[in-house]
């Protein structure tokens, strides 16, 4: 999204070029001046149901007086959606492919507190770069979520700019590189009202300080020893390790990641430096998104609790107050749909280069999980609050692992994260290893069935080596 505002702002001449090399997203959608205003019906309402966008038309197309086509721009929302869409239509200034000058139509969409339609009855939601048409459970699913997506949305009584911090919002408006002033932007973000007060997104993401309105909108981190928590004198958590965070969502994400970086379970391995280090078992990417993740979604409307990162010898737990949103399927939240209970913050938060886009983070967590050998992220969820374990735990079953050979879960590692097949000279140069033990390593891990080696005889400079996918317990 600031790429696609910046190349609005552009000049003239680099306007074109800047808008057609934007990747369609959450979004983002870029479509031709042919598109009948009847079948922007869908993308208006897909946009206003998630958690807005911007609809780019006629990129490098020899468009006529932009005049009669802006009034069927500005049209449109009303005339298509129901019931109407907040949306405003503009035309910019763009060269044509010819460099010849013409019009770009530009219509932003306003995320929505209710759920809308078009003529037919049809709805549909913004997922990635995705029109979806929902099936009637999922619409009933997302009158419901609308219902709690609005708090980040609303004033907080008795505030207004002041109650934000001036370098936060400056850092943020260089951030996305726009021209705007601080108070437009700020309106534009959801994070003043049009009356000038602060929402709580606001304050959650600028605010001098948060804690002052929402006293539960912190980060508790708790060290453990061994893997249980016990109770009472027996509890197991670690001195000096029971920490609160408060200030800012960014603040606290950042400040909890710096205490994490020494917390989480590692390991001592051999560096490229030649000396031991310092690795965590689970990856930091994967960790990191969890809380980022949970900071982002969680229900701000629920004071009384706060997120907590709980770290075992074993495995992290996350557990973030509210429920998933009814759109995500708790059975596979590798397919989790597109909805964010705070869109507000979130797309500040994407604007600051924190959250991935789309449900790109869940999905990139079981990769990661996968890809280092570990057991999947599991979620379990509550009345009042969802949590995800992240265990230390290997995907192969332990009497496998004690057979392995040294290097065996690294070469494992290797295959498992190439996009081709791999020859055996590819595994030695990646681990650095001599050609008989990469041999040895590698029919050892076929032996087990996991790994497979295809060739045309023994000497066949062209074999390779890939992963057997399947179950691992």
């Amino acid at each position: 999204m600031t790429r696609v505002r910046a190349a609005l702002e552009s000049d003239v001449a680099e306007r074109t070029a800047r808008l057609s090399e934007c990747v369609e997203d959450q979004w983002f959608d870029r479509t031709s001046s042919r598109t009948r205003m009847k079948d922007l019906g869908p993308l208006l309402t897909a946009f206003a149901n998630a958690e807005g966008g911007i609809v780019v038309i006629g990129v490098g197309e020899p468009l006529p007086a932009a005049d009669a086509l802006l009034r069927e721009w500005q049209q449109a929302p009303v005339d298509f959606t129901s019931p109407p869409v907040r949306a405003q239509a503009r035309a910019i200034e763009a060269l044509d492919a010819t460099g010849a000058r013409t019009w770009v139509g530009v219509i932003e969409v306003e995320s929505s507190e209710g759920v809308h339609e078009t003529q037919d009855g049809t709805c549909y939601l913004r997922i990635g770069d995705e029109t979806r048409r929902l099936t009637f459970t999922q619409r009933q699913e997302l009158h419901f979520d609308k219902g709690q997506s609005t708090f980040d949305g609303r004033p907080v009584r008795n505030t207004s700019i002041d109650d934000l911090a001036p370098e936060l919002v400056s850092a943020y408006r260089d951030a996305t590189g726009t021209r705007l002033d601080q108070a437009t932007l700020l309106r534009n973000r959801g994070a003043l009202t049009t009356g000038g007060e602060a929402t709580h997104a606001g304050i959650l993401l600028f605010g001098s300080r948060p804690q002052q309105h929402l006293p539960g909108a912190e980060v508790r981190l708790l060290r453990y020893r061994g893997t249980d928590r016990g109770s009472g004198r027996t509890l197991a958590v670690d001195a000096d390790s029971d920490i609160r965070l408060s200030g800012t969502l960014p603040e606290q994400i950042e400040e909890a990641a710096g205490i994490l970086d020494e917390w989480v379970p590692a390991r001592r391995s051999l560096g490229a430096s030649g000396r031991f280090e310092r690795v965590p078992v689970i990856p930091r990417d994967v960790w990191l998104e969890a809380v980022v993740n949970a900071v982002v979604h969680r229900s701000y409307s629920l004071a009384g609790d706060h997120i907590r990162v709980e770290v075992f010898d074993d495995r992290i737990e996350v557990t973030s107050p509210g429920r998933f949103p009814g759109l995500v399927r708790l059975d596979d939240p590798e397919k989790v749909a597109r909805f964010s209970r705070n869109p507000r913050i979130a797309r500040v938060m994407v604007d600051l280069q924190i959250v991935r886009e789309l449900g790109e983070g869940i999905r990139r967590m079981f990769v990661d999980m996968r890809d280092n050998g570990l057991l999947d992220p599991e979620y379990r969820q509550t009345e009042g609050s969802v949590t995800v374990v992240l265990r230390t735990e290997s995907r192969l079953d332990p009497a496998v692992l004690a057979r392995l050979p040294k290097h065996a879960l690294a070469a494992l590692k290797v295959l498992r994260t190439s996009d081709r097949p791999l020859g055996t000279g590819d595994v030695e140069n990646a681990l650095g290893l001599a050609r008989p033990t990469v041999i040895r390593v590698l029919n050892a891990l076929r032996d087990e069935s996991l790994v497979e080696w295809r060739g045309q005889s023994k000497r066949d400079p062209r074999a390779t080596w890939t992963v057997v996918h399947g179950p691992t317990r």
